[in-house]
Order: C-alpha cells, then sequence, then structure tokens
C-alpha cells in the first residue's frame, strides 16, 4: 500500500437493519451513498479521509441535504490500512448491536450524519443588550460607533479601545478596552471587557495549561502560540487550541482547532497538502504569488490568529520563515521579528515610531501612564534577545553627559566640573544660571570675609 494512505481512514456505509459493509465511493444522484465493496483492488476509489481535511464534513453535508431518507444509512470511520479486517469485525458485531460490548466498539467507530448539520448562524438582536451594563462603565450608546455595534452584535470585540472607568469602593478605575458580548449557558447575554493589559500574561496557567519558552518567544515575536496547545479552560475538558495575542489589548485569546477551517484556497494560491497540514497545526506558511482585491500580487507569511478567528497576514518578507529556521540565533537577536505594539502605556505610537522601533533604533515617547496611573516620559528600545522593550531616562545611543548652553558654562565649571576661572575664583555663594560675574554685593560680601580672616597687625 501507498505509504501516504496509511494515515488516511475510510467511511463504511450500511443499510437500516443490515450487518453489510461497504465502502463510500461518492455520491448519487438522489444523495444516496454510492458504494464498492472492501477490496484491496477497489482501494483507488475510496473516499479518503485525510486527518487536515474537510473531505468528511463536506460528503455528510451534501448528504443530509439530498438524500430524503438519511436515517436508512448507519456510517463508520475506520483506518484505511486495517480495513479488510476491521469490516470482518463490524459486520459479525452488527448481527447483534445490542450487545455491549458489540455497542461500545461500534460506537467508537460510528459516524453520525446529524453531528455535521449546518446551524444557522444567528446574530444577536440588539433589543437583547442590557445598556445599564455599560452605563455602569461610563459607556454610553452614543460612543458606540456603527462599525463597533456591529462587530459585537455579530459576536466579535470592537474593533478598536473603548475609555471605561469602573468604580470600586472609593477607587476609580479608568482603562482603555475592547467590549464584547457573550451568552451565558442559562441564555443571558453579559458584556465581557477585554481591558488593556501592560504585557502578556505568558507565566502560570494560561487556559488551565503552561506555555512552554518556545511558545512564549513565538507570542512574543509574532502574536501567535505557532503550534496547537492542549488548553482545558473547564477541569475536565480538555481540547486543541491556536493561541494568539490581541494585539490592542495584550489579552491572550484561544480557539477551538475544530472552529477553524482551513480553505483550499488563499488569495488565488491553490495550497499543497503540506500548506494545509502546517496551517492546522499553527504554523506559518510562505506564499507567493497572492493577488489582493485590487489586483497586485504580493507575498507573505500566512498563518491563523485565534483573536481574528482565521487566517492573518504577515508582510515580514526579509525574514521568510525557511531563513528564520536556518538562522534561529540571529532571529533571536534580531528587532524586527519583535511584535511592535500599536499603543503603548495609554500613547498610541505613530507609523514611523514603530517603524523605528523594528529597525532597532531608540524612539521618545511623551505621556504615558505608570501603574499608578502618573505621567512620565522615556527613550524606549527593543531588547530583542530578552524580547520585551527596555525604557531609559536618557538616550542609550548617546553618551550620557550634559553639553551646558553658552548662559549656563560658567555655574557648571563651577559647580560641576570644579573649576575656577578669575571671575569667580573668590566667590563662594553658587552663581546662578546665566550669571557669569559675581555681583557687586556679592563681590563686597567676600571682600569683608576676607578682612575679617586676616591675621591681626599684618596690612596689605
Amino acid at each position: 500500500m501507498n505509504e501516504n494512505l496509511k494515515d488516511q481512514d475510510v467511511l463504511l456505509v450500511s443499510e437500516k437493519d443490515s450487518n453489510k459493509l461497504n465502502v463510500v465511493t461518492g455520491m448519487n444522484e438522489d444523495g444516496t451513498p454510492k458504494t464498492a465493496k472492501p477490496d484491496q483492488k477497489n482501494e483507488p476509489d475510496f473516499l479518503k479521509i485525510d486527518k487536515q481535511g474537510d473531505a468528511l464534513e463536506n460528503f455528510m453535508s451534501n448528504f443530509l441535504r439530498q438524500c430524503k431518507e438519511p436515517t436508512h444509512f448507519h456510517f463508520f470511520k475506520v483506518p484505511l490500512a486495517a480495513i479488510e479486517s476491521t469490516v470482518l469485525a463490524l459486520q459479525e458485531m452488527l448481527k447483534n448491536p445490542d450487545n455491549p460490548s458489540n455497542k461500545e466498539m461500534l460506537d467508537q467507530h460510528r459516524v453520525l450524519p446529524e453531528a455535521f448539520a449546518k446551524k444557522p448562524y444567528q446574530a444577536i438582536d440588539e433589543s437583547r443588550i442590557d445598556w445599564s451594563q455599560f452605563e455602569k462603565l461610563g459607556v454610553t450608546k452614543d460612543i458606540i460607533d456603527k462599525n463597533s455595534l456591529d462587530k459585537m452584535l455579530n459576536w466579535q470585540k470592537t474593533p478598536m479601545l473603548l475609555p471605561i472607568k469602573a468604580e470600586i469602593g472609593d477607587t476609580t478605575i479608568r482603562t482603555d478596552a475592547r467590549l464584547s458580548l457573550r451568552e451565558t449557558p442559562e441564555g443571558k447575554l453579559n458584556l465581557v471587557v477585554h481591558a488593556v493589559r501592560k504585557e502578556p500574561q505568558l507565566d502560570g496557567y494560561v487556559y488551565g495549561t503552561r506555555l512552554t519558552e518556545d511558545d512564549k518567544q513565538n507570542l512574543r515575536q509574532t502574536g501567535n502560540a505557532g503550534r496547537l496547545i492542549e488548553i482545558e479552560p473547564v477541569k475536565g475538558e480538555k481540547m486543541k487550541a491556536f493561541v494568539s495575542i490581541d494585539k490592542m489589548t495584550n489579552e491572550l485569546v484561544a480557539v477551538r482547532a475544530d472552529k477553524i477551517k482551513i480553505p483550499n484556497e488563499i488569495k488565488g494560491v491553490t495550497l499543497n497538502e503540506q500548506q494545509k497540514k502546517d496551517l492546522t497545526e499553527g504554523k506559518a506558511v510562505y506564499l507567493d504569488g497572492m493577488t489582493s482585491k485590487n489586483g497586485k500580487d504580493f507575498n507573505a507569511l500566512v498563518q491563523i490568529n485565534a483573536d481574528r478567528r482565521g487566517l492573518e497576514f504577515r508582510f515580514d518578507n526579509a525574514n521568510k520563515l525557511e531563513k528564520s529556521q536556518q538562522q534561529p540565533q540571529q532571529q533571536k537577536n534580531d528587532a524586527s521579528q519583535f511584535r511592535i505594539p500599536s499603543k503603548l502605556l495609554g500613547v498610541e505610537l505613530a507609523k514611523d515610531q514603530q517603524e523605528k522601533l523594528k529597525e532597532g533604533q531608540t524612539i521618545y515617547v511623551s505621556g504615558m501612564k505608570d501603574k499608578a496611573g502618573e505621567s512620565f516620559n522615556a527613550y524606549i528600545k527593543v531588547n530583542a534577545e530578552k524580547g520585551k522593550l527596555d525604557f531609559f531616562k536618557w538616550n542609550p545611543d548617546k553618551a550620557k553627559q550634559v553639553t551646558p548652553d553658552n548662559a549656563s558654562k560658567t555655574q557648571v565649571a563651577v559647580n560641576s566640573e570644579g573649576k575656577t576661572n578669575e571671575a569667580t575664583k573668590k566667590n563662594e555663594e553658587p552663581l546662578q544660571k546665566g550669571q557669569t560675574q559675581p555681583s557687586e554685593k556679592q563681590q563686597e560680601k567676600q571682600e569683608k570675609k576676607e578682612v575679617a580672616q586676616k591675621p591681626k597687625g599684618i596690612r596689605r
């Protein structure tokens, strides 16, 4: 058997009240399964089910839509490599399907068509929103524009940050946040606040699991974990998920892997099986020759972003995926691989500031807010080795020395450098800024002091 077929499954089907199993090869015009005997010679005709593909979902969706009596058929999924022995075993079990051991084994292979039924998407009815929840945070309906409201009604976050104010006892907390709506198991619609964080919280437990150092580095550099992570948001409910950073709030976001479908084509480029497999596993894929909406060709790294719940494009073409894999140490120290935030401690970074940071240059930012809400200014530079931004009081790219202007040179000479000159060497009082000569009063005071200190009997 072809080595490439070993990891594939096939779909078996039996008719109601029958224990005879055949292999599905396609679909008849009336929606009933087209089949072939489970013989090795018929293998090329079998409907192959790839673990990363959507052949099973497509078949079941069409079957439910076209077949008039879908309950007349029973389906089972089995490994292609063991089809003959598995078919014989299952046919024997179907002779007595109610036997507990037989039922357990049959259920392990059983495929329920209703599980693939397309549930109609339903947006949120605006009348269900409790606007008093918003008002408690200082957000009125007038503040939310139509675009933001549409996003929330479609179960998404607001596309922009909104200023919120929360009062806890005598304390008032002000911050920026994205807002969304979520439904409780009881059907109640609640407001969810996605507040801005200083940085992503990558340590400790994340959705019931701990991130590896590689996960943390990938998240800092690209915003995505780069692999599927087994999370446990609810005790006992483990699932594979894509994990990414919300670039506006630094919140970690996870989305179940089975909720994301990988397309066969992206912007005019047909994906091969390896590319689809890599995307399914959370890896980035570099694609050449994609076509934008305006008809222009472009190249980019493509990857699943959990916050977007779909594909994102990264245009760091100078650092293609293949190059980064070949030169991991160079990538580690490359500022261009660091994810540059668009907003920093309450201050929107201009495009040129973001570019300078990405190029390893230093920028100066004014009006940032610390944890206590106090405003401060600082020089900022990417620390690529540690995967973070460093803050400096002084420009780290220049020598830490003061170059005084002409009006201050004398004062600096006396008070900072310990130097004297003829105009100031006898004066013990510090000169004021801009003063190069002692005043008449200062000179008179100094002369009286010198006379008082002279030994008696000695004249000048």
